[in-house]
């Protein structure tokens, strides 16, 4: 850490003692980063004797692959008590990203404190704690554990490495860093199974998954001589498939995987019909693309090789918006 986020971290320790009670949320359509942080947090309030609920905006079903996280009390309803709760905020670039409505979440409460490593998080809390070089916000609760003075429980250990592991991509991403992979083996030895996290997260995966992985590698399009690649899923794929909205987590990763795709994109139609009429996934392995910048100009946001955004548009019209975005910063860089 610098000495601005050591200086921001400084001031998470007091907000927590001066408080009793918590509710801890994260943003919606949760990846693996967002429900361990989410869970560790949670077990830090509990080990210091504070009371702390689990809250997650909107409706959508978790993704099938954490099922196995101790997740059962996730509440999908505001608590009535949040005039006397303070709001801890994991994994959360901005506050639109906390519900449709984030001021019926937010306003009522005491004190928000935002810890997030999302180099373009919008700083909503009262108390910020951003570190933006971290490999996942998991990364940066484990300071926080040391400055509360919480000792490593098999429970949070394993919480921990779920958010890290699923965000660094099994440790092959480019957000790998030996400090990730320090943190990793000290987890290990603090009681996380990973052969349990591996088989729950990377070897569950359902048959419906499978038709949809199909579906968008059938419809994907290879544009600009390869470098960029679009596939999009419609309502009824997911229907047709048997298929919640999280199954579509990580099929992105197959496009980004392709020869020569400098930016990947998948496009896709909540089977829901709650929210916005498409979400927008884009990846990116190249160091010199930022994919959060083009996620911003959409009202969406993330890291600069992994972003989304949601929109309105047709599928057509989408892609002929990323389409420019890339050609204008791929122009930029060369």
């Amino acid at each position: 850490m610098n000495e601005t986020q050591k200086a921001e971290l400084a001031k998470v320790a007091p907000a927590i003692e001066a408080h009793d009670r918590f509710v801890v949320t994260t943003h919606e359509n949760p990846d693996g980063d967002a429900l361990g942080s989410l869970v560790a947090s949670r077990l830090m309030f509990e080990a210091l004797g504070k009371d702390a609920v689990m809250y997650l905006a909107g409706e959508t079903p978790l993704p099938r692959e954490y099922q196995f996280m101790p997740l059962t009390d996730l509440q999908r309803r505001l608590p009535t008590d949040l005039e006397e709760r303070v709001v801890f905020a994991v994994d959360c670039a901005n506050e639109s990203r906390l519900g449709r409505d984030p001021e019926s979440l937010l306003g009522p409460s005491p004190l928000v404190i935002n810890i997030d490593h999302h180099h373009d998080n919008s700083r909503f809390g009262d108390v910020n704690l951003i570190v933006a070089d971290a490999s996942s916000t998991g990364e940066i609760l484990r300071e926080i554990l040391r400055e509360v003075r919480v000792d490593l429980t098999p429970e949070i250990a394993e919480a921990l490495y779920i958010a890290v592991v699923t965000d660094t991509g099994r440790f092959q991403y480019s957000n790998t860093s030996a400090r990730s992979l320090r943190l990793a083996a000290e987890l290990v030895e603090g009681g996380a199974n990973v052969h349990r996290v591996f088989q729950g997260v990377y070897e569950n995966v359902a048959f419906a998954k499978l038709k949809l992985v199909a579906r968008a590698l059938e419809r994907a399009e290879v544009l600009e001589g390869g470098r960029l690649i679009v596939s999009h899923l419609e309502r009824n794929d997911f229907e047709e498939a048997g298929a919640e909205e999280p199954f579509s987590e990580g099929i992105i990763d197959y496009l980004r995987a392709v020869e020569g795709a400098e930016i990947a994109a998948l496009i896709r139609e909540p089977p829901s019909g709650n929210g916005p009429s498409r979400r927008v996934s884009l990846r990116t392995t190249e160091e010199d693309l930022d994919v959060s910048a083009i996620a911003r100009k959409s009202g969406g946001g993330g890291h600069k090789q992994a972003a989304g955004f949601p929109s309105e548009a047709s599928v057509a019209e989408i892609t002929d918006f990323i389409r420019r975005e890339f050609l204008a910063q791929a122009g930029a860089v060369q």
